[in-house]
């Protein structure tokens, strides 16, 4: 357990979503890790996902955007375990970008539930989750990067 475990919890129970998970990224080894899960069986704390370029990145790394998906055929080319995804019963997905206060995307908060689960209220609700804790979140991922996740 880390300080910032409780932290994640708590943004776990508020966006009621059936998975979530916290990645930090690390640009110099070009990958997001995970650093925080609500399923450590399926998605342990240990794993990594590779950084690429593409839309989704765009959209979220660069442009700063949440990635929302309500099914998943709009999620499954961005996201090589959507088979899993589906055997935990989710069918959408929301990345929210967590920026550090120059506007730099350290990591994103994922949360997956069942098909059509982000409307636009629920997701407005998240993103103002992740906005009013962006300092704390930040630090979190960046020193869970630091410490060698």
């Amino acid at each position: 357990m880390t300080e910032s475990d409780p932290i994640f919890a708590a943004l776990a129970r508020a966006t009621g979503a059936r998975l979530f998970t916290v990645t930090a990224r690390d640009p110099e080894a070009g990958l997001f890790r995970r650093i925080w899960t609500s399923h450590p069986e399926a998605y342990p704390v240990s794993g990594t996902k590779p950084a690429l370029a593409n839309d989704w990145s765009r959209q979220v790394i660069d442009a700063g955007k949440s990635f929302v998906a309500n099914r998943t055929a709009d999620f499954a080319p961005y996201f090589a375990d959507h088979a899993l995804i589906n055997a935990l019963g989710c069918h959408s997905v929301l990345n929210a970008p967590v920026r550090r206060a120059d506007g730099e995307v350290v990591g994103t908060l994922n949360s997956l539930d069942v098909e059509d689960w982000f409307t636009p209220a629920r997701v407005a609700r998240i993103e103002a989750l992740v906005a009013a804790d962006a300092a704390r979140l930040a630090s979190a991922m960046q020193q869970a990067i630091a410490g060698g996740y």
